[in-house]
């Protein structure tokens, strides 16, 4: 009886030994409406792996606040930020003084009734989001002057993510669908179920920036490993090719990425169309946070309610000509300069790109993009339900479609002008769509948006 109880205990141990060699059961927890939960087999040598990631991207903070929606916001010592860790950017020193923000100047149409009268309607009723307010603020806590805030990522995101190397990325565009478009037209359509309903400009001019005001939504997201989201896109290099550069910020809802579905600040870069370089936010090395109240990836709060009060943020991404530094302050010119920065509500400057990462982007752009994007898996063998923008098509109008307003470019003088015309596209106009229009003070703007799955989108 000894004997057989011994065997079975050392049986019992191997039989341990062995699951957590090669496989040990992890719960990860989604909050997509607080709903789901599901079980996720993993091996001792992908969680080794994920750890070691962990280590690279999480930097010892000097202090941690704990945010009302879950997250953990480190406070890290701006020397020590991830950014620095890029091949690249190892004798960086980071930019101290802040670029001239670019100058205003005001393009003026005549505007008809119908466009003033909607307008009159707005000015009660829309608010920007103070001084870029996110949910981690609530408590009053703040990172101290020294440190930027990084949102912590955990084992559960990346486990979220398809794999480690997929985790913070966007997938590749692709070019296998044809749509009725201008020849000019960016070609954003991609066989890998990411739709679209954009304005954009052509690429005619010199562009060193663009600026936007975006309401914020919280859209209904179908599958896990779907998102939507709203944003601009700052664009160099080919779309036909590998060497596309793209710059990228706006809000997100993407449960896959944050594990909930609050929609969240964020930010993109790439230089080789989306292939192996850049990506979400701080998740990999490459964008010089300065800003020690924002913090990218974090949730954005309120939001925007059907029918009733309408919050946005404004966006700004730029960056200022050589040309102009050396004609109005040649003694501040550095060659090393040159960044791309980024503005988040009203004159708060966040961070920058350096050029250092840049190709086609090293100098300018060619084309700026803004508007809504989803992911449609079609996982069902239908159209996916989730929503781009609020969810309503763009004919809905204020305080019930999603909004872009105040287009602007900023040009080589390092002046903002209001975009005069813009071209749009849409994929499948039956699922989401796009309107634009023009008034005294909202400029060029557009509803745009939709619920995705209906009778007409299948």
């Amino acid at each position: 009886m000894k004997m057989d109880s011994l065997v079975l205990l050392l049986g019992f141990l191997l039989l341990t030994l062995f699951s957590q060699r090669f496989s040990l059961p992890v719960v990860v927890a989604l909050d997509l409406k607080n709903t789901t939960r599901y079980n996720k087999q993993v091996s001792t040598l992908r969680l080794e792996r994920i750890e070691k990631h962990l280590n690279k991207i999480n930097k010892p903070p000097v202090m941690t606040i704990q945010s009302p929606d879950g997250d953990m916001i480190d406070c890290v010592h701006k020397r020590k930020q991830p950014a620095l860790d890029h091949p690249l950017l190892k004798n960086h020193k980071i930019q101290k003084v802040a670029p001239e923000m670019p100058k205003v100047m005001k393009t003026m149409k005549p505007s008809s009734s119908s466009s003033q009268s909607e307008n009159d309607t707005v000015k009660g009723k829309t608010g920007g989001i103070a001084w870029g307010h996110q949910t981690w603020h609530t408590n009053g806590t703040r990172c101290p002057r020294g440190t930027v805030p990084i949102r912590r990522t955990t084992v559960s995101d990346i486990l979220r993510a398809k794999s480690l190397f997929d985790y913070g990325k966007k997938s590749q565009r692709r070019t296998n669908v044809n749509v009725n478009r201008h020849a000019d037209a960016p070609d954003v359509v991609s066989g890998n179920g990411h739709e679209h309903a954009i304005a954009y400009s052509g690429s005619s001019n010199e562009v060193y920036g663009a600026r936007a005001t975006i309401n914020v939504w919280t859209p209904a997201i179908e599958q896990m490993n779907e998102f939507s989201l709203s944003q601009i896109w700052v664009l160099s290099g080919s779309f036909d090719g590998t060497d596309l550069n793209s710059i990228e910020a706006g809000w997100q809802v993407s449960p896959e990425l944050y594990g909930d579905s609050r929609p969240r600040l964020f930010t993109y870069w790439t230089t080789d169309s989306y292939q192996a370089t850049g990506c979400y936010n701080l998740l990999c090395s490459g964008f010089v946070q300065t800003n020690s109240r924002i913090a990218i990836g974090a949730s954005i709060s309120p939001v925007s309610s059907y029918a009733s009060d309408q919050f946005d943020v404004t966006i700004l991404i730029w960056k200022v000509h050589t040309r102009f530094i050396l004609l109005n302050s040649p003694s501040a010119y550095d060659p090393k300069l040159g960044n791309w920065w980024m503005g988040y509500g009203e004159n708060n400057l966040v961070g920058y790109w350096p050029a250092a990462l840049f190709t086609h982007l090293a100098d300018r752009a060619t084309m700026v993009e803004w508007g809504g994007e989803v992911v449609n898996t079609r996982s069902t063998g239908e159209h996916t339900s989730t929503q781009m923008g609020s969810g309503h098509f763009a004919e809905d109008g204020f305080g019930k479609a999603s909004y872009f307003r105040n287009l602007e470019i900023v040009d080589s003088d390092n002046s903002l002008s209001s975009v005069r015309e813009v071209s749009t596209l849409a994929e499948n106009t039956n699922c989401y769509n796009i309107k634009s229009s023009y008034n005294n003070d909202w400029g060029t703007y557009f509803y745009y948006g939709g619920p995705g799955r209906n009778p007409k989108c299948q």
